[in-house]
């Protein structure tokens, strides 16, 4: 293309005497400024220098300990090609839940709109913890991705200002050169890629430096705590869904349920999962309600005072949170919390569906965890079914993260969704396995006997619409 130095696959292109002009100077001047390097091509041409993505960490105060923290991150040099949206998740036992999502966008001029991360260390042991980033972008071919791992220092709450940078400065910096009681200090540049130099001169010292040998950018300003990370890209060998049975919805089936187990789990990953009244043709939700009493489910009377979406839980920047859509209302914890207003989620709340009549379906958020949460029905309905939510396509790392649990839910088995359906994640020695209709759940940790895997959330309700014939366990045939 005209006024590119290079083609597509990265060779130098020779340009037409009449095009080189203008483009000839502008490369000799900059070939002037970078110091004494290779030659410039005949032409005139350079080829441009490989351009290495980092992340810019800044706005992290560690004087604040025991307090309110807030990371401010930027990209620099992500390459043209990628998504105009990158989904970027954090990791760290500082952030709370374990884990973190949020969105770099690009802005019309091609740079990127900061992403800022707020966190506590209120209680925290003093020293050093790691964030581990993971930034992905999902193209219309393929997917990229790219990782980094920093440390973030607690101090200790009586630690000086002094001891604070000294010790940044020693795990950031390449080189420390100090002039003190009247001394001199000389540095010079000669070369290499990255040189984080800190020159301190005080009492009556002198600090001579001397970069002008070294090539390409100079940046001189003071030591502040801000830095770059590297970016790491992942080779992506396989794109798609790789999971042998990809799905977004999905059920565990409990044949004989035991201790107050219960008979179907109901798994969900996607971006948002809606509740509401069962039908048994063209339901309008994804997670189906319906009033027990204490003759089993009732699919009439109070079942017809939900609304056909009646609540929508969502995995949002702050977590995962419900917001009412209804016409009857819902009551978390007892109050009503507005239409169309979200609230975050935590463990042990308690959801009504319905703020006028009671006992009609009655929830309870029994965990809480970085990737999912799950819900149990605290009603006439508890034997029956519990609802496992998932973000769709998370891998919450190893060891997953400490979340909030109460005693139903610590039971149940550790499930992720990744590469397109489900897995089964053992907590013990961390194996991973894809889930499908086979009948080898039963080995899996904390799975009972007389288990399977179905790749719909209402199997029965299959049954039911298309009339299929079943055996029962005596071998009786039923037909619904």
């Amino acid at each position: 293309m005209p006024g590119e130095s290079t083609c597509s696959g990265g060779h130098a292109q020779a340009v037409p005497e009449a095009e080189a002009g203008s483009f000839a100077v502008l490369s000799a001047m900059r070939h002037a400024r970078s110091g004494p390097q290779a030659p410039a091509p005949a032409n005139g041409y350079t080829a441009p220098a490989r351009v290495h993505p980092q992340l810019h960490i800044s706005g992290f105060d560690p004087r604040a300990a025991g307090g309110r923290q807030s990371l401010k991150m930027e990209l620099r040099g992500m390459p043209q090609d990628c998504a105009p949206q990158l989904s970027v998740r954090l990791r760290s036992e500082l952030i709370p839940h374990g884990a973190l999502q949020q969105q770099f966008i690009r802005s019309v001029h091609g740079d990127w709109r900061p992403v800022f991360v707020e966190f506590s260390s209120r209680g925290k042991e003093h020293g050093q913890y790691q964030i581990h980033a993971e930034i992905v972008s999902k193209g219309d071919q393929a997917q990229r991705q790219w990782e980094c791992t920093f440390v973030i220092l607690v101090p200790r709450v009586d630690a000086s200002l002094n001891e604070i940078h000294r010790t940044f400065l020693s795990t950031h910096k390449n080189v420390r050169v100090m002039a003190d009681d009247a001394s001199i200090a000389r540095v010079s540049g000669q070369g290499g890629n990255t040189m984080d130099i800190d020159v301190t001169a005080r009492n009556a010292g002198i600090a001579h430096l001397d970069l002008g040998a070294a090539p390409g950018k100079v940046d001189v300003g003071y030591s502040t705590i801000a830095w770059d990370e590297d970016l790491i890209e992942i080779e992506q060998a396989r794109t798609g869904p790789t999971h042998p049975h990809p799905t977004l919805a999905a059920s565990f089936i409990n044949a004989e349920p035991e201790g107050g187990a219960c008979r179907h789990i109901r798994l969900f990953a996607m971006d948002e999962v809606c509740f509401g009244r069962f039908e048994l043709v063209d339901p309008e939700a994804d997670a189906l309600l319906q009033h027990f009493s204490a003759e089993g489910p009732d699919a009439q009377g109070l079942t017809r005072r939900l609304s056909g979406r009646h609540a929508v839980i969502r995995h949002g920047k702050h977590g995962f949170e419900i917001e009412d859509v209804s016409r009857y209302g819902l009551l978390l914890d007892g109050v009503w919390p507005g239409k169309n207003k979200p609230v975050a989620l935590r463990a042990g709340m308690k959801i009504e569906m319905s703020a006028s009549i009671k006992g009609i379906a009655l929830l309870e958020v029994s965990a809480v965890m970085p990737h999912g949460v799950v819900l149990h029905r605290i009603d006439q309905g508890a034997r029956a079914e519990c609802f496992v939510l998932l973000a769709r396509d998370t891998h919450p790392g190893y060891p997953v993260p400490r979340h909030q649990a109460l005693p139903a839910a610590a039971t149940l088995p550790l499930l992720m969704h990744h590469e397109g359906g489900f897995w089964h994640i053992d907590q013990l020695t961390g194996k991973e396995t894809a889930l499908a209709p086979t009948p080898k759940q039963e080995k899996l940790s904390r799975i009972p006997a007389h288990t399977r895997f179905a790749s719909d959330a209402y199997p029965e309700h299959w049954i039911m619409r298309t009339g299929a014939t079943v055996h029962n366990t005596v071998g009786a045939h039923a037909t619904a």
